[in-house]
């Protein structure tokens, strides 16, 4: 690869990738905001949890009753 080939690839480069400057930080403490927000996302699916853990229970006990036999093949996998 001649010169003017690497100088063309470095301009291209410089053109599309910006530069970073180093004083390029953020204007607050991101932490609080991130604590937050994972507060928030968790607060209001923890009763879909519990409907849905007691959807699967529900389920598995149909199943043990209307199929006994299928009794130690849960056990198996468990």
């Amino acid at each position: 690869m001649n010169e003017h080939n690497q100088d063309k690839i470095k301009r291209l480069l410089q053109q599309a990738l910006p530069s970073v400057s180093e004083a390029a930080e953020p204007s607050r403490d991101l932490w609080p905001a991130l604590l937050h927000r994972i507060d928030d996302q968790t607060t209001p699916h923890r009763f879909a949890w519990v409907l849905f853990d007691a959807a699967l229970l529900a389920g598995l006990v149909a199943v043990v009753a209307i199929v006994p036999a299928s009794i130690p093949v849960l056990l198996y996998y468990l």
